[in-house]
């Protein structure tokens, strides 16, 4: 009795075991499932931040457009403005881009030459014109009324002495970042403040709803038709932390992060089977191997109280063969711990090559800029050969000390490489920076390195300031400043590059407590129709240009407490730039 009371004691503790075993297992999985699922939300969302951002300013720079302000004072169709509209939205990528005067009408439409033509429909009804009206600026998303196509609406009043003149309206489709976030077994989706999926991976989950919608809110989004004559009804799938569901029943992980869009939100679903099945895997195996070497220890302790009752006189020779039962037992157990760790050894090092791949995916996206500066880097190699083999051949000759300089020399040219990639980077790195004291030698070297190789090409001089004058320091941020510069350089070796002895001067002077940059060049000089309104947005005098480059250089430069401005010349044209001495 008491041998089957140790029994079942025994037993107990190896279920229990394995029951607190298979729980640290789950709860294991969970956590990376989790923590995959958290860094895969901050991607899906830094695509849909990026796609948002691209086209936020094309409204308020629609806004400065003076054709559009005339337009809409005049209340009449303009056809040109149309087709300007539609290069635009082809430029951009944007579905449809229009206005509408104060009653709401279609004056301007970018899909005017279609069969879905936006003209002489009245929008006053759709809450992006009347919000905007209230409000100066709104974003909307709604099933479009004309193309039933749904999308974000980005609309922002146009006012003219304080009186609203009408409203200009880009609209956003994401069709794009729902087939980039489309992943085998899995879920993203956008919800709006009401819980109504607006933009899903799987097609099949947009427009449905994550909580149930109230009668008065139904009634709302009919009176608005905001998704037209679409049901929104509840979406198949289940969102509560630990007990979330996909669509087909998978258990699931969920992430759910705040959109730049007021009351909206990303939630992305991952599956938990596949992490589930491994530590269920996990634990068959912890329990297989804690009740084999149980039923073992039962078996043996069976075996000695048998052999004992039979014959007291054989003890030792039991005990000894329990010592080695046991043993051949502890060595089975011990190659099925190895086979156990060597299957998670396996999964790490899977994890880890999935993770290298990733990251050399990434990396990869950037290897084309290099190409640009593979001029400025030959130089100097070429270079260090040549020094190399001059200090090798001074050194047989019993010279050190020409050796030595030799040497020195390749120990700069490394430097000058090492200085041209980090400005490469310096200059590819994504932010606006700080403002401040600023070097002008180092940004004329970081104009070097960036537009040189471009005007040796084009067989055009480029004259750079060499002198004390070069290296005064000025309040601004180097790369946003680099970035003007090289603009004004790119659009003066487009205006000579075919002229002969063309010639691109840049030079430094002193205006006060000013620093004045002054770019001229040897073209044919600006056009005085063009003149009058170079800075203004889409005034160009290139054919494929969309006239934006000059006036961000402007508002660059004011932003450091600047001028950017053209000087009438009678030869070519010069820009001169002015910024605050540090």
């Amino acid at each position: 009795m008491t041998v089957l009371l140790a029994f079942v004691l025994l037993g107990v503790m190896v279920a229990g075991t394995a029951s607190i075993y298979g729980r640290r297992a789950v709860a294991d999985a969970a956590a990376t499932v989790q923590m995959a699922a958290t860094q895969q939300t901050r991607t899906n969302l830094q695509l849909l931040e990026a796609e948002l951002q691209t086209y936020r300013l094309l409204p308020i720079m629609l806004g400065e457009y003076p054709d559009v302000r005339a337009a809409l004072e005049s209340g009449r169709v303009d056809a040109a403005l149309n087709q300007k509209l539609a290069l635009l939205a082809e430029r951009t990528g944007a579905p449809v881009i229009y206005a509408l005067d104060s009653q709401g009408m279609t004056i301007a439409a970018s899909n005017a030459a279609r069969r879905d033509s936006f003209l002489g429909h009245n929008y006053r009804f759709r809450e992006y014109f009347t919000e905007a009206m209230a409000s100066g600026a709104t974003e909307f998303f709604a099933l479009g009324s004309v193309s039933g196509r749904s999308g974000l609406y980005l609309s922002r009043r146009i006012d003219r002495g304080g009186k609203p003149l009408g409203v200009v309206v880009v609209k956003v489709e994401f069709d794009k970042i729902a087939r980039a976030w489309i992943r085998s077994h899995m879920a993203t989706f956008v919800v709006d403040p009401d819980g109504v999926i607006l933009i899903s991976s799987d097609p099949r989950l947009q427009f449905h709803t994550t909580r149930p919608l109230s009668p008065r809110r139904r009634a709302l989004l009919a009176r608005t038709r905001q998704f037209g004559s679409i049901r929104l009804v509840p979406a198949p799938l289940t969102i509560a932390g630990e007990r979330s569901r996909l669509p087909d029943g998978t258990p699931a992980v969920t992430v759910s992060l705040p959109v730049p869009i007021a009351g909206w939100r990303l939630v992305h679903m991952e599956p938990l089977d596949v992490a589930l099945r491994v530590a269920a895997t996990r634990t068959r195996w912890a329990t297989a191997l804690a009740g084999l070497a149980t039923i073992a220890t039962m078996a043996a302790a069976w075996w000695v109280y048998a052999r004992r009752k039979r014959n007291a006189g054989a003890r030792a020779e039991l005990e000894a063969e329990v010592a080695r039962r046991t043993a051949e037992l502890r060595a089975t157990a011990e190659r099925l711990q190895v086979e156990v760790e060597q299957r998670e050894a396996s999964d790490q090092r899977f994890r880890q090559a999935r993770e290298e791949l990733a990251h050399a995916n990434r990396v990869g996206s950037i290897g084309t800029i290099t190409a640009s500066v593979a001029h400025e880097i030959n130089q100097p190699v070429a270079a260090i050969r040549t020094f190399a083999d001059n200090a090798a051949a001074f050194l047989e000759r019993g010279e050190p000390a020409r050796a030595a300089t030799n040497l020195q020399s390749i120990v700069d040219l490394t430097s000058r490489i090492g200085a041209i990639t980090a400005g490469l980077r310096r200059y590819a790195r994504r932010g606006a920076g700080s403002i401040g004291p600023v070097a002008l030698d180092a940004v004329i070297d970081g104009v070097r390195l960036l537009i040189g190789d471009r005007y040796r090409a084009k067989g055009v001089t480029l004259a750079l300031p060499d002198g004390p004058e070069a290296r005064l320091t000025v309040i601004a941020g180097r790369v946003r400043l680099e970035q003007v510069l090289v603009n004004l350089l790119q659009n003066t070796l487009d205006a000579v590059s075919e002229r002969r002895d063309a010639r691109v001067d840049v030079t430094i002077g002193r205006r006060g407590r000013d620093v004045v940059l002054t770019v001229a060049d040897s073209g044919p000089g600006i056009a005085a129709d063009i003149a009058d309104h170079l800075f203004t947005p889409f005034a160009t005098s290139k054919k494929d240009g969309l006239g934006l480059g000059l006036g961000i250089a402007r508002d660059i430069m004011t932003e450091f407490g600047g001028t950017l401005d053209l000087v009438p010349s009678s030869e070519g044209a010069i820009f001169r730039m002015i910024l605050v001495k540090a």
